[in-house]
């Protein structure tokens, strides 16, 4: 017999919560509902769900910060979570994701559209980094430890910055559109502006600092990772044997 995906639900407008419990008892789905942070921790310290559905303005603690707690732990860090907020701004977007959400969906929402990225990001969520070490000249990047250097001295990333020059380096001398870079950074399911990838990009060449020019923007096209900016020239990613 086929399991009921499990569907937990942290919204406290009650009115909000019963029309989408309602919608996706319809569609095959077992929802469960938490009005505030605390219900919501009891009930994945219970049973892990399969989905989260997260409003971003919560009493207590707020959706973002809920977000973060649950991506930093071990045992929840992996569920898929679709933030659901009134915040439109792309700002708030770009907080919303990088605090782990793997979808962004603005108030108010038509029920078939949420039904549809529910689905999506079941069926298929953003391929986390492969073990090992790509090297382009001396910008060294550690997937298993998440780590990476330049000129042998750290550099701090943010988790989508880490995932953005990991895919540029896997991929280097290369063309990358923005829509291309949403695809396999974000993952084909998230519905984000492309514009969202030149503000990652920006916080990415800031935290490079003197390896920023490795980042190249090709007017009309996208960006491409290059080591001739350095006058290294780029033996290509190699995996760390």
């Amino acid at each position: 017999m086929r399991r009921v995906p499990r569907v937990l639900i942290v919204e406290d407008e009650s009115s909000i919560a019963e029309l989408i419990a309602v919608n996706l008892r319809h569609n095959g789905f077992a929802p469960i509902w938490a009005m505030d942070a605390e219900a919501a921790q009891r009930e994945l310290d219970s049973v892990l769900p399969d989905v989260i559905l997260l409003d971003w303005m919560l009493p207590g603690s707020s959706g973002l910060a809920l977000a973060k707690r649950w991506r930093s732990d071990p045992r929840t860090k992996d569920v898929p979570l679709l933030m659901l907020t009134a915040r439109t701004d792309e700002a708030d977007r770009v907080s919303g994701l990088d605090a782990g959400a793997d979808d962004y969906i603005t108030k108010p929402f038509s029920t078939k559209e949420l039904l549809a990225r529910i689905r999506a990001v079941l069926r298929r969520r953003a391929p986390a980094p492969v073990d090992g070490v790509v090297r382009i000249g001396e910008l060294v990047l550690d997937a298993a430890t998440h780590r990476v250097t330049w000129q042998q001295q750290p550099i701090k990333l943010g988790p989508t910055e880490f995932k953005l020059l990991h895919y540029f380096m896997q991929h280097p001398e290369r063309v990358h559109s923005r829509g291309q870079l949403l695809d396999k950074v974000w993952g084909d399911h998230v519905f984000i502006e492309e514009r969202t990838v030149d503000v990652h990009v920006k916080r990415l060449r800031e935290a490079l600092g003197a390896a920023s020019a490795m980042i190249e923007t090709v007017r009309g096209a996208g960006y491409r990772l290059t080591a001739l900016a350095t006058g290294v020239a780029s033996a290509g990613p190699e995996a760390q044997r």
